[in-house]
Formats: C-alpha cells, structure tokens, sequence
C-alpha cells in the first residue's frame, strides 16, 4: 500500500511591508531570510545527494 502524500504548502513567498520597520529590524528579518534561505539550500544539497547515491545504485554497471 502506496503511503498518502502529505499536502504541501503553498510555495508562494508574501513579502513583509518593510516601510515602518527601523534598521535593527530590517537587519534582524535579514538575519532571519538568511537563516531560511540556508536552511532551504541545505534541503536541496541533501535531496540532490540523495538522488545521486540513488542513481549510481541503480545504474547498469559498465562493461568494458
């Protein structure tokens, strides 16, 4: 039996309305997009790895 996917969230990115923050607030959302954003390419270097251990378990051996 196939496991359920699970629902996803929306992967749209809603800006914040930076125009009454002061500058230690605007460094400190900085600070935190940063932190996401290493997060996310962590994610992605994790998943890419996956996928390469992946194909060369599954990739015909070469004969010569």
């Amino acid at each position: 039996m196939m496991e359920e996917e699970r629902p996803r969230p929306a992967t749209g990115f809603a800006p914040a309305v930076l125009d009454s923050w002061g500058v230690a607030e605007l460094r400190h959302y900085i600070g935190q997009l940063r932190a996401e954003i290493e997060r996310a390419e962590g994610a992605i270097r994790r998943r890419e790895a996956d996928r390469s251990a992946a194909d060369a378990f599954f990739r015909p051996p070469s004969g010569s």
